[in-house]
């Protein structure tokens, strides 16, 4: 099935894929390599391209002026084969929507796209379509991640190989700046990441990186490269080599510079250079990694610097089996330079001809030596007033630049390296920003902006000059070191059956053999360092791992052998519907124990089910009033808010109902005793918030609060247990969307009538139950959850 541009049928098929499952398609012939613009920032992963006679002068409507196209975003084009690629997003208000599209790249003319609705996030100022496609050079396929963390392989001509909802399958956090880091190719893998609170061991807030198989989108590893993140980042990772490994670097929310092993995920190093997130991509020179920041130095009040770090011959200490991994960190000595005049938040450096160009936060362009990091014109160039992410471009001598404001410039560097000279200054049109970075392919650059798409260049363009790949370095392959399960991670139903495969791998990991699950000895298995000690309810038999037929949630991990070398893998089992949750069963921990310290209050309480994806740390269980609940903790600022799902992603047509409270404080005013503080809390439905919102007494219907949100008054005090109770039901004829919720105090019956009803034209047809809590002034509690089918 193709998808076609239909405005409303594609995005109800968007919406109704089962996610992270593999689509059946028909036999093809064997791609070729496609050659291009493959990712956001170019053949050599730094802004700049080889190509020659490129554009000087440019009008919006003139000269050099090819076409246009109303796709709106803030993306990064990529192109191959005669097709460009950009995220954009089209609509206003509820039926606002974001997606993948696909036009000719020499006549702007729409071939396809694919559209999703937002849902679940605080997505503010129409923010959407920031991260930029990247395309396979092998297949031709195109993969995307969406603002609201839907991740998706394409076909060229349009065809969703699979998909995943990273939100709801490893807990992505969503952020109101929006965003998105866009995902990357290596060989087999399709290399993405973002803030995640998932579940076990990553369910603590962190920087992770994600590696799928990028034919069947299968998870082969997950990685933690950092500590405690301050700030979200869309730092894509660059692709590299460290000592006879395949590596990327990447910038990350904490603050630090990351090298990975890009074909096992395994951390190598990191260096913390600022306290927050670092949003601009690196740049690789030499043996150099260079990464600008717009926050504060790390023991320093000045803000913002670009810094270059060469690790050398750094030898990690070997890591502690008893405790759960830590990155090791490079000391102080393996900054090389760092120049403290840079300043930029967000918008990527470019790199040419040995010369780094940046333009920072206020739109002066700098020029930098990359080997020494000095400056190298007497004075920046003032391009504007403001910019916030889009990053310049490189090629044939003379920069491209887009400024947030809705000026293009194409500058000419001087001979003697002094300085630039504008050779256009283009005013585009009102309310026309630009947030992406421009892309050059076959003699033409191309560039999006809030309003549309823009091609520039000759009609009689030159043919592109294939871009060779940087040689690699030859490893011959060593014995195998360890193995890789996949799936990595598995989310099933009872009584399924999943299938493993595992691939050896030697010490660099580089990938050797590849076999089939039955090639290993299975046994569960527990880290020593975990906080939760819980299996799996199933066994691997045959080489798949055979669920067993109990109704109850569980979660686990197992190691498998073969020939002295292992591996592990992991994975929850969550029913079908009905499902209830009353915590009763759950043994209260005292937190005076040496072996909890991350739990603030002392009071006694336990972990909530293992199996939840975003719970862990931001809910605890705790008894109240005689009976133990489900208490969202307050301790941590990071954790205010928490989206928490407990079920398939695939899940529709249900009915969940629970219990809740909050706490809160009166305050005398004129001698009126008034609220002064409470917390939101409520249900999620097919990506739906159902919430009582406390200190404006209010009880809401929304998926994005900036798109679709509807509200009523709702009294309800602190201290009272209150039962909520909601649906989503889809018209089959109108395929409108039908939200409701009911709320009344615990324990009186169930009014007849809902409180609150909304209807959305373009409506979510699935999704992940769920809870929410937002507690910045007060703990909230849940109790006595169920889930059950509509109607009954």
């Amino acid at each position: 099935m193709t998808l076609r541009r239909t405005p409303l049928l594609v995005p109800f098929f968007c919406t109704i894929l089962s996610l992270g499952c593999v689509l059946a398609a028909d036999p093809q012939p064997a791609p070729k390599p496609v050659d291009g613009w493959l990712s956001w920032r170019g053949p050599h992963q730094n802004g700049s391209s080889d190509e020659k006679n490129l554009p000087e002068k440019w009008t919006p409507d003139g000269e050099n002026s090819l076409w246009t196209a109303d796709i709106p975003g803030q993306s990064t084009p990529v192109i191959a084969n005669g097709r460009l690629y950009v995220m954009a997003y089209i609509g206003k208000g509820q039926n606002l929507q974001e997606g993948l599209f696909c036009v000719d790249a020499n006549t702007g003319e729409e071939k396809w796209r694919a559209l999703f609705n937002d849902y679940l996030s605080d997505i503010i100022y129409t923010r959407y379509a920031s991260s930029s496609p990247a395309i396979d050079p092998e297949t031709g396929n195109i993969y995307m991640q969406g603002t609201q963390g839907i991740l998706a392989a394409f076909t060229p001509d349009g065809k969703m190989l699979w998909s995943h909802h990273m939100m709801e399958e490893f807990g992505r956090m969503t952020f109101p700046n929006g965003r998105t880091a866009s995902p990357v190719i290596d060989g087999e893998l399709v290399i993405a990441s973002g803030i995640t609170s998932n579940w076990g061991a990553h369910g603590p807030a962190a920087h992770r990186f994600y590696g799928f198989d990028k034919k069947t989108g299968d998870l082969i590893w997950a990685s933690q490269p950092g500590v405690r993140p301050r700030d979200s980042s869309y730092s894509t990772p660059v692709l590299g080599f460290y000592k006879n490994m395949r590596v990327f670097y990447c910038g990350g929310g904490d603050g630090s510079v990351y090298c990975v092993n890009a074909r096992t995920g395994d951390p190598i190093w990191r260096r913390q250079i600022c306290e927050g997130g670092i949003n601009a991509s690196l740049l690789m020179y030499k043996d150099l990694t260079l990464a600008v920041h717009g926050n504060s130095n790390m023991n320093s009040s000045i803000t913002g610097s670009m810094v270059a770090v060469r690790p050398g011959d750094f030898q990690a200490p070997p890591p502690d089996p008893t405790k759960a991994p830590v990155t090791p960190e490079l000391p102080a000595t393996a900054e090389v330079w760092r120049n403290d005049d840079m300043l930029s938040f967000a918008s990527s450096p470019a790199l040419g001809d040995n010369k780094v160009f940046l333009v920072d936060d206020v739109a002066n362009l700098h020029c930098l030596d990359a080997e020494t990091g000095k400056n190298l014109w007497a004075k920046p160039q003032n391009l504007g007033g403001e910019q916030r992410t889009s990053a310049p471009t490189y090629g044939d001598g003379k920069l491209y630049v887009a400024i947030q404001d809705g000026v293009f410039f194409i500058l000419k560097i001087k001979a003697d390296g002094s300085g630039c000279d504008v050779l256009t200054e283009a005013k585009l049109g009102n309310e026309e920003n630009c947030y992406g970075a421009p892309s050059i392919f076959g003699g033409r650059v191309y560039f999006q902006t809030t309003r549309r798409l823009y091609c520039i260049g000759a009609k009689d363009a030159p043919v592109p000059v294939p871009v060779a790949a940087a040689p690699a370095p030859v490893v011959a392959p060593e014995a195998p070191a360890k193995m890789l399960v996949v799936p990595a991670d598995m989310l099933l139903h009872p009584k399924d059956k999943q299938p493993l495969r595992i691939i050896e791998v030697d010490k660099n990991g580089q990938w050797l053999a590849s076999k089939e699950g039955a090639a290993a000895k299975w046994a569960h298995y527990i880290p020593p360092y975990a906080l939760v000690k819980s299996e799996l309810d199933g066994e691997i038999e045959g080489g798949a791992l055979v669920v067993g037929e109990k109704t109850t949630p569980s979660a686990g991990a197992f190691k498998g052998e073969v020939d002295g070398i292992s591996g592990t893998t992991r994975g929850r089992v969550l029913p079908g519907l009905p499902l209830t949750e009353d915590f009763e069963k759950f043994t209260l921990i005292k937190t005076d124990d040496p072996k909890f310290p991350e739990t603030h209050q002392k009071v006694p309480f336990a972990y909530p089910p293992l199996s939840w994806i975003g719970a862990r740390f931001k809910w605890e269980i705790r008894e109240v009033g005689g009976s133990k609940v489900l208490a969202k903790t307050i301790e941590d600022g990071l954790f205010q808010r928490a989206f928490t799902f407990i079920g398939h992603s695939d899940m529709s047509n249900y009915t969940i109902q629970a219990d809740m409270m909050s706490d809160g404080k009166f305050r005398t005013v004129a001698g009126q005793k008034r609220l002064s503080s409470m917390s939101d809390v409520g249900l999620l439905n097919q990506r739906y918030m159902i919430v009582l919102q406390g200190t404006s007494q209010r009880l809401i219907i929304t998926s994005n609060a900036e798109l679709f949100q509807k509200s009523v008054h709702f009294k309800w005090d602190p201290g009272v247990w209150y039962t909520m109770k909601t649906d989503v039901r889809i018209d089959p004829a109108t395929k409108k969307g039908t939200i409701r919720g009911k709320v009344w105090p615990k324990g009186e019956a169930e009014p007849a009538e809902w409180t609150i009803t909304a209807e959305q034209k373009t409506p979510n047809e699935s999704g992940t139950p769920g809870i929410f809590g937002f507690s910045p002034k007060a703990p909230v509690y849940v109790d006595n959850l169920s889930i059950t089918p509509n109607d009954k």
